[in-house]
Formats: structure tokens, C-alpha cells, sequence
């Protein structure tokens, strides 16, 4: 029995975890393969002796590669009614004891509750984003003419036959009540809808700064004789990059850049941004997930510029904790759960503030042996609090019962 569940009491060696991901594409999990929320879940779990298997819906053949024994299965993204099919096919192809739907979508925990209740399986549903939150949040409501209405719901491309409409968001939060268990990543989402809150872990060994070389590191990706603040993910408005870029015109030093990694999958953003400020922003292309923490080796800081909007303040920023592993200094906004993960081995600013954030930039680079000291700090508190091992001793907790449980037929799942 693995010594986690040595440690959390359990033996859950016996159990397996289907999780179920409404987006598995290129644009969607798919895209930072192993470091995004069903990923890390996926790697708490196993450290627990679980089996888990990935299922979700894609619109190409082409399915995330994790070195790691995960089984992944993906099935047609498609619009209704094409869409019944494939959650037929995935359905019938659980294979797991306990179903844990990844986020409050139709695609996902829609095609969750439907297991539950044609498979007996108990469901717990993971919340990482409040998806309403991207369409306004509880202030949008669904207003169209009648003939809009006809439209949306009869045309081959209305607007209804898309399985993750906001209508169909807003069914699914009413519905969260129907799962066994609700885990959540910020105490944002934790208060909006209860359950455990089960931060994001990071793998500390991989995230290593002893295991690569920073002058290598810089050679390598073309930033020999530049300071960097790195920004390793997708730019969107609310992540504050134009705040950021303002800071560094302040300054008005040519060599300080701004490197951001893998660009916008989303929309083109990131080129917004470069046709301002070309001069200060280097773009290195997307990598592979066990790839980031050698680019992350050539940051001098890494910076979590976020804004304050719902949508920050629902997400926990992949990102700190890619820097806090990796000992650096992190430049951040006093938004959402940023100031608890980070406790007092950041650099902290209030949103939006360019200018308070050019001054901390010099106050880093004037005090290097400061922020040094910071950046070990970071590493120690991402050890202690932000680990896979710590995500696994927590989710222990929730599969608990379940686990128990499978042992005694009467105390099966009920249907809703």
C-alpha cells in the first residue's frame, strides 16, 4: 500500500477514478497536457494507489500524451442533438468506481449526473472556474426576441445546440447540490458553492531549480542578456499583461522583456499586445508540460499581474506556484487566494497599479540577495502547502467514504 494511504488510514489501491472532461482538444486541457486542474487530479490520485482513467470530448484525433500510465479516452466533440451520441459512447465506457466530473458544464458534470444515475456510481464534481463568470455572471440572463429565440433553438448552428451555453451553465449550478461531494480550488468558489477545497499541487521534484542550469536555460531559448519576467501562460485580458508592459515602459529599460510562453489558444490577444509593445515582449512557443520548468530556470522573476475581475478571482494562477516551486521571485496583484498562496514570500501589488509595479521591479533587481531569500521561501511554502503529495492527502478525505462504501452494497449511490 502506497505511503499515502498509509498515512491518510485507507487503502485505495482496489479503486478507480473516472474523470470526466468536457474539453480535451488542443484548445482546452488538452493544451498544457499534465499541469492543468484534471491532470493534477489525476496525479493526487495515483499518488493515493488509485487507478484512474480520463475520459472527455475533442474535436480532433489527437489526445494529450502523459508519460505517466494514464489511460485518456476521447469521444467526438459535437453539437446537439449529435452530441447524445458521444456521451452515450463515453458512458458506456467508465470503467471507474467513483465518476469526478471536471468542472460545472453540460459536457462534463451534465454527462456526470447522467452516470450517476444510469451506472451507480457515486459523482464528485470539481470546481476550478465560475463559468458564468466569462458571460457575466449572475447579472446575464437569457432576453431574445422570439425570433432569435426560434433560431437559437432550431437552426443547425443556433446557439442552443451548443452543449456549454450559458443557459445550460446556469441549470448545471443549480444542480451542484445533486453531486456526493464538490471540491474547489479558491475560497472564491468555496463560498459561492461549498465543498472541500483542494488547492492546486505542483510536482516539487520536477519543479526542481537544482536539476537545471540558468545560463543554459537562457542560451538555450534566446535570452542571453536580457532580465526576464516571464509570464508562462495564456494572455488574457484579465491576467493584467497590459499593466505589466506599462510598468516596464516606465522604467524604460531596453533590456528588461517580458516573455510570455505559448501565447493565446483562445484568440489572438497575445498579437494585440505584441503590435504595442514589440520591442519589450519576447514569445517563445508553446511546450511541452515537462519542459516548463527548464524555460521557468531562465526567469529572473516571474509575474502574476492579475486584474481584478470574477474570473481572477475564481482561478488559481497555475503560474505561482510554477514559480514558487521553482524558487524565483514573483511580482503579483492582491486578487482572489494570491496573497494567502503566497503568505510573505512575494512581491505583492494592488491591481491594476503599473506603477507600483515598476517600483518593485527595481526593489528586486536593486536587492537580488532579498529576493533570492524570497524565492527560497516560495520554494519551501509551494513544498509544504501546494504539493501533488499535499492535493492527495486532501482528496484521501473525500474519496474516504466512497472507498468505504464499495465495501457494503446497501450504502450504494443513490440516483438523484
Amino acid at each position: 500500500m502506497p505511503l499515502l494511504a498509509e498515512l491518510t488510514g485507507h487503502d485505495f489501491s482496489s479503486c478507480k477514478v473516472s474523470i470526466i472532461v468536457g474539453d480535451l482538444s488542443a484548445k482546452g486541457a488538452g493544451r498544457w497536457g499534465g499541469a492543468v486542474r484534471p491532470f493534477l487530479l489525476s496525479q493526487a490520485l495515483q499518488r493515493l494507489g488509485c487507478g484512474v482513467e480520463i475520459l472527455g470530448f475533442t474535436d480532433d484525433d489527437t489526445l494529450p500524451f502523459i508519460n505517466s500510465g494514464l489511460s485518456i479516452k476521447g469521444f467526438p466533440q459535437a453539437t446537439y442533438p449529435r452530441f447524445f451520441r458521444s456521451v452515450r459512447q463515453l458512458i458506456q465506457q467508465i470503467e471507474g468506481d467513483v465518476v469526478y466530473a471536471y468542472k460545472t458544464k453540460a459536457s462534463s458534470f451534465g454527462v456526470g449526473l447522467l452516470a450517476r444515475q444510469l451506472r451507480r456510481r457515486p459523482l464528485i464534481v470539481d470546481i476550478d472556474d465560475w463559468e458564468m463568470s466569462w458571460h457575466g455572471g449572475d447579472q446575464w440572463q437569457y432576453q431574445p426576441s422570439l425570433r432569435q429565440r426560434y433560431r437559437d433553438l432550431v437552426k443547425p448552428e443556433g446557439a442552443f445546440r451548443y452543449p456549454d451555453h450559458p443557459v445550460y451553465l446556469q441549470w448545471m449550478e443549480r444542480l451542484v447540490k445533486r453531486a456526493d461531494a464538490v471540491t474547489v480550488h479558491t475560497h472564491f468558489l468555496q463560498q459561492r458553492f461549498g465543498g472541500i477545497y483542494v488547492p492546486n499541487g505542483k510536482d516539487t521534484q520536477l519543479f526542481d531549480p537544482s536539476r537545471y542550469d540558468r545560463a543554459a536555460s537562457r542560451q538555450r531559448y534566446g535570452l542571453e542578456g536580457y532580465r526576464v519576467l516571464m509570464f508562462p501562460g495564456a494572455p488574457r485580458p484579465y491576467k493584467g499583461l497590459e499593466d505589466i508592459l506599462t510598468a516596464l515602459d516606465l522604467r524604460d529599460e531596453p533590456d528588461l522583456k517580458l516573455v510570455i510562453v505559448g501565447g493565446s489558444p483562445y484568440d489572438d490577444y497575445d498579437q494585440t499586445l505584441m503590435a504595442r509593445w514589440r520591442d519589450r515582449i519576447i514569445k517563445l512557443p508553446k511546450l511541452p508540460h515537462d519542459e516548463m520548468p527548464q524555460v521557468l530556470a531562465a526567469a529572473d522573476i516571474v509575474v502574476v499581474p492579475q486584474q481584478d475581475t470574477p474570473a481572477a478571482q475564481a482561478q488559481f494562477p497555475l503560474k505561482l506556484t510554477d514559480g514558487m516551486a521553482m524558487a524565483k521571485p514573483i511580482l503579483a496583484t492582491e486578487v482572489g487566494d494570491i496573497p494567502s498562496i503566497l503568505g510573505n514570500t512575494g512581491y505583492l501589488v494592488a491591481p491594476g497599479d503599473s506603477v507600483a509595479m515598476a517600483d518593485q521591479l527595481g526593489a528586486i533587481f536593486t536587492n537580488g540577495a532579498e529576493a533570492e531569500q524570497r524565492g527560497y521561501q516560495a520554494r519551501q511554502r509551494c513544498i509544504a502547502h501546494y504539493s501533488i503529495e499535499g492535493m492527495a492527502v486532501v482528496l484521501a478525505k473525500v474519496l474516504a467514504p466512497f472507498v468505504s462504501r464499495r465495501h457494503h452494497p446497501t450504502h450504494a449511490a443513490q440516483a438523484p
